[in-house]
């Protein structure tokens, strides 16, 4: 049981909130793209504004340059801690400081690095993708205030954005400082504004790039042109070879799961076409619940591929070409397992004898969430208390590299994926925003959290 009551909470929460939003004000203010070099004086005044306003909090947060594996520098960590009562349970908080970069103003319809209220959403980059979770972490903090029961530890990550190079070394050598009981990770977000989710679970990502080879040199379209064709026609061949007829990934040995902890309530298609911005004319692919498709069954994409331009076009037959392919791994499927599976098929099945050789490349695991944690239940009922509905727990077709290799880590902590966004957030894209009432209950959410975790 909780010791403070809900809506004590929540109006400590609403006296607190006008700070909050001072503080997510200057932190979109600051335009930290770590974009611009996760090193640069712009990342390192961002890194310590963060620090600062964590200090406000009880937290003794400081800023500390990472190391890279090749040991250059690496970005600006803000870590810290809180510590009530060494008995306590102890709670890490993460979020990052760093944000996408704008490659177009004239796009957004405010300046990216202001933020303006408009209809009771907070517009600029950050917003919501990482400073939401950085206000929601200050703001249930101080709402808290002296009445904390939990040992707090936190870790504000300066590279997020750029793939965290460095965060696997700096955990390593702070193990100390980030040994918890439970993390939380506030860089995901809710069902909608007004219903709150648990991520409960993130796809993998594995890598590849492959070559397709059928002649040693160009040769005349007109000349050869039939028995021979060109390789970015085999390469399609080979894509399509991957899938079956409805469309779903189908490749021996790449695994398939279903939403982890059962699905709740599948996604709306007509709001995935609006948010995709899909073509009327196009039917979705694969089969199963959309959520299911979206979130823990395997999809491929060729992300890029090498080939001559419209523009210089001329009557030769293609002797080769390369293709990068990203495969979204279910949850639970080793990444390495994957990209073997996938490497294994690609060469097996060369359409036409075809030379094809596979380069392997990055690999990152996914996650699922246990639904049976005490950490897991205290947050759902936390919700529930502070947005006033049952909560739709959801997963992410997207890869968070980092979340399970902190669960590597730390085997024993509890790990719980919140976060600040929900669908009309824009995270990464123009008009990036966050609703002020859904960070009001998010606030809530993890002070009563943080309260229930005491027990």
């Amino acid at each position: 049981m909780a010791t403070l009551a809900v809506e004590d909470v929540r109006e400590r929460v609403k006296n607190v909130f006008d700070d909050v939003l001072c503080v997510l004000n200057k932190k979109i203010s600051l335009g930290a793209v770590s974009a611009k070099g996760i090193t640069g004086e712009h990342m390192r005044v961002s890194a310590e504004y963060v620090a600062k306003v964590l200090r406000e909090v009880g937290v003794d947060a400081r800023v500390e340059q990472s190391k890279n594996p090749d040991g250059t520098d690496g970005a600006f960590e803000v870590v810290g801690s809180r510590i009530v009562d060494p008995s306590a349970p102890t709670v890490l908080l993460y979020a990052h400081h760093d944000v996408q970069p704008v490659p177009d103003k004239s796009e957004w319809n405010t300046d990216p690095f202001k933020g303006t209220e408009i209809d009771g959403r907070l517009y600029g980059r950050g917003s919501a993708d990482d400073g939401g979770g950085i206000a929601i972490h200050y703001g249930a903090l101080k709402a808290l205030s002296d009445e904390l029961c939990v040992n707090i530890k936190v870790f504000i990550e300066g590279e997020e954005e750029m793939g965290s190079p460095s965060f696997i070394p700096f955990i390593e050598s702070h193990k100390d400082e980030f040994d918890s009981d439970v993390i939380i990770v506030a860089d995901s977000g809710n069902w909608s504004a007004n219903i709150p989710s648990l991520t409960t679970s993130l796809r993998g990502n594995t890598t590849l790039d492959v070559k397709v080879k059928v002649l040693h040199h160009q040769v005349h379209s007109g000349q050869f042109g039939g028995p021979i064709l060109d390789a970015y026609t085999l390469a399609s061949m080979l894509v399509a070879s991957l899938y079956n007829k409805d469309g779903d990934l189908d490749v021996p040995g790449i695994e398939s799961q279903e939403p982890i902890g059962g699905l709740q309530r599948d996604l709306d298609e007509n709001q995935v076409r609006a948010d995709s911005s899909v073509v009327d004319s196009y039917k979705l692919a694969g089969t199963g619940s959309l959520a299911s498709r979206m979130w823990t069954k395997p999809s491929l994409t060729v992300i890029g591929m090498d080939a001559h331009p419209v523009e210089e076009s001329f009557n030769v037959i293609a002797h080769e070409t390369r293709l990068r392919l990203s495969l979204r791994t279910a949850p639970c499927q080793r990444p390495e397992d994957a990209q073997k599976a996938l490497s294994d098929f690609l060469v097996s099945h060369a359409p036409f004898g075809a030379e094809v050789s596979v380069e392997p490349l990055d690999n990152g695991m996914g996650w699922a969430m246990d639904p049976s944690a005490i950490a897991t239940k205290d947050a759902l009922v936390s919700m529930k208390d502070a947005f006033g509905v049952e909560p739709i727990n959801k997963g992410e077709g997207g890869s968070i590299p980092f979340i399970p290799e902190l669960q590597r880590i730390f085997p024993k902590a509890q790990v719980l994926v919140t976060g600040p966004e929900d669908p009309q957030s824009n995270a990464h894209s123009p008009n990036e925003s966050i609703s002020l009432s859904g960070l009001q209950s998010n606030i809530v959410t993890e002070a009563l959290l943080l309260d229930r975790l005491a027990k």
